[in-house]
């Protein structure tokens, strides 16, 4: 499906706006009808004939003259022409006719888009109806099922930019795209909690057992547009996972996805974020370095969901090989399960795969000026407890190889290990288990992947891995994947050292930490350095209430290449967290960058982790 969804570091907002499932029922109207004489002076009627299926019209007008075609017409050209019927694809018709309008002739039946418009009410910027504050959306795996349960858990951050008025819509779609429930939550003006759990709103709706999607739209954002989550789910088991998302648009490859070991099974979670069938074979996927499609000969309904088991497109893969998927712009960041082969599950989610970068050459020029450069820093666990791997996942459809080390640390900060990987090719099947490098018994630290220009040039920026963390002892398991960036330092290249908030460089934390009453809450910070930074962090661990209430805080000094891994029950004192149920942990730093990773643990060992979002 050609639309587009994210276009010079900007979210589009058009496919949001056509898409939206409270409109759904009037854009199905809307294809019933052929298109007359169209005139597209935004440039969307492509992405229009894309998420309806109609037909080309035989007359398009046009009237930037550098976008003329062979297939279009001047504007200035339905003055001779004098259609009877005209359609302008776009919700603000009238600051079009407002233009050309006395060109057209009388009684000229004049359609467009605005009666899809969602309420004023809605909107954060009423006059401006494609402003990416009016499409604070997002979309979640979401279960109830089988023993599984999910909680999504946010907080109102677009407070802190003086919102007002912001309301939560939501809508529950089951496996084939049906409605299951629908409602709407007054948020308060302050930064609180935002948490929605499957089984209460099984409950609260009467529903049947479900394994779909849950829409999310906040109204009424300021400061930016992005809904961010952590996601939760539990089994009656005890069984734990986590994932999140941040990243609301559908691009048009993703990677990262992990062939089953022997024994396991890894199950694709395809979930349609648009109002229109995927048809079979509208997606494909193939063995990453291998271009040969293989096609998923299935129709997904609209706003549906299917479960796709890797195996059986792909016999014969087995990790550590790795998958690309390409979705056609059809999905918000997938989701994937591993069932292990002792019938653990654990949930993650693939990665964006770029096709907008190519390999920077010039980067390796200046390592004096920004030391390890790219970092992509993960926790490395109790070596006599866990089995700690990593799997280099290539993220760019334009790289051809990757060059690469990896670091060891102890928690204190101290280098323990250092491997280069060699200059892996795109179709590499490598893993490294940590573990092999450097045993810490019951400690632990962490450890960074970094470029290694001893053995090849080739960088992008986009470097990633996937992470996975085995018990040894036990069928608990987790992984997590993210990717690197430049960390502390002062000196900028494009946009590193990436800043949570604002343009670079990054130099300051503001960390979202989920917390659990009732199951031990960890969370593991990392502070890498590309170069010498502060020997010391200066980290303040902030307690809130669901409320958005400060009710307690405490500090943490992390040095400089190290780590800490701290419980948010053995942290806090029990007056302090039951003053705080359902609230949060906000990590702040103005020092340094950290990052974080968070999860779940309980009793009998079962575990969950995945890395945590900026707020």
């Amino acid at each position: 499906m050609k639309i587009k969804t994210f276009a010079n570091q900007k979210p589009c907002t058009f496919f949001k706006a056509l898409g939206h499932p409270m409109i759904a029922d009037q854009l199905e109207a809307l294809k019933t009808k052929p298109l007359p004489a169209t005139y597209d002076p935004e440039g969307h009627l492509e992405d229009f004939l894309a998420m309806t299926g109609l037909k080309r019209p035989e007359t398009v007008y046009v009237q930037a003259v550098e976008t003329l075609s062979p297939q279009t017409k001047l504007l200035s050209h339905i003055k001779e022409d004098k259609p009877l019927k005209l359609f302008i694809p776009s919700f603000d018709p009238e600051k079009h006719l407002s233009q050309m309008g006395h060109w057209l002739p009388a009684g000229c039946e004049v359609t467009s888009l605005k009666d899809l418009r969602l309420p004023d009410v809605m909107l954060t910027d009423p006059k401006n109806y494609l402003s990416d504050l009016n499409f604070s959306t997002n979309f979640a795996f979401f279960r109830e099922e089988g023993g599984w349960h999910t909680r999504v858990k946010s907080a109102n951050c677009w407070a802190k930019y003086e919102s007002k008025g912001s309301k939560l819509f939501a809508i529950l779609f089951d496996e084939n795209g049906k409605k299951l429930a629908a409602w709407e939550e007054n948020i308060s003006p302050s930064v609180h909690s935002i948490v929605i759990e499957s089984d209460e709103v099984k409950k609260r709706f009467s529903l049947p057992d479900f394994t779909g999607q849950l829409f999310l739209h906040i109204t009424h954002t300021k400061g930016h547009s992005i809904v961010k989550y952590a996601l939760d789910t539990f089994h009656d088991s005890g069984m734990l996972s986590v994932t999140h998302d941040a990243n609301a648009w559908p691009p048009e490859f993703f990677s990262g996805l992990p062939a089953p070991r022997e024994g396991e099974k890894v199950i694709l979670w395809l979930q349609n974020s648009h109002p229109v069938i995927i048809p079979a074979k509208g997606v494909s996927l193939n063995l990453m370095g291998d271009k040969t499609d293989v096609f998923l000969d299935h129709e997904i309904p609209p706003f549906g969901t299917f479960a796709l088991d890797v195996a059986s497109l792909f016999p014969n893969a087995k990790w550590p090989q790795q998958i690309e998927l390409h979705a056609n712009h059809y999905f918000v960041r997938p989701r994937y399960e591993v069932v292990n082969d002792r019938g653990y599950r654990c949930i993650a989610h693939v990665n964006v795969e770029r096709v907008d970068l190519k390999p920077d050459l010039k980067f390796k020029d200046l390592k004096a000026v920004f030391g390890k450069g790219y970092i992509l820093p993960a926790p490395f666990f109790a070596t006599d407890s866990f089995k700690t791997t990593l799997l280099p996942t290539p993220m760019s459809r334009d790289l051809p190889s990757l060059p690469l080390k990896v670091l060891v640390y102890d928690k204190e900060g101290n280098l323990k290990a250092e491997k280069s990987l060699g200059n892996l090719p795109r179709s590499h099947q490598k893993e490294l288990v940590v573990n092999d490098l450097v045993q810490l018994g019951q400690d632990y630290g962490h450890v960074e992947l970094v470029n290694d220009f001893g053995v090849g040039e080739e960088t992008d920026g986009w470097l990633h891995a996937l992470f996975r963390y085995e018990h040894k002892t036990l069928p608990a398991q987790a992984e997590t994947s993210f990717g690197s960036h430049i960390f502390n330092t002062a000196v900028t290249y494009k946009t590193e050292p990436q800043s949570y908030k604002g343009a670079a460089p990054g130099l300051t934390t503001g960390l979202f930490l989920r917390i659990d009453d009732d199951i031990d809450t960890f969370c593991h910070l990392i502070y890498p350095t590309s170069t010498p930074w502060h020997p010391l962090s200066d980290t303040k661990l902030i307690l809130y209430t669901k409320e958005g209430e400060a009710v307690a805080e405490a500090a943490l000094k992390i040095p400089q290449s190290g780590s800490r891994l701290w419980v948010y029950q053995e942290t806090f004192g029990a007056a302090d967290r039951e003053k705080a149920r359902g609230g949060y942990v906000v990590i702040q730093d103005k020092t340094c960058r950290l990052f974080g990773y968070h999860g779940l643990r309980q009793k009998d060992g079962s575990f969950s982790l995945d890395h945590m979002f900026g707020f």
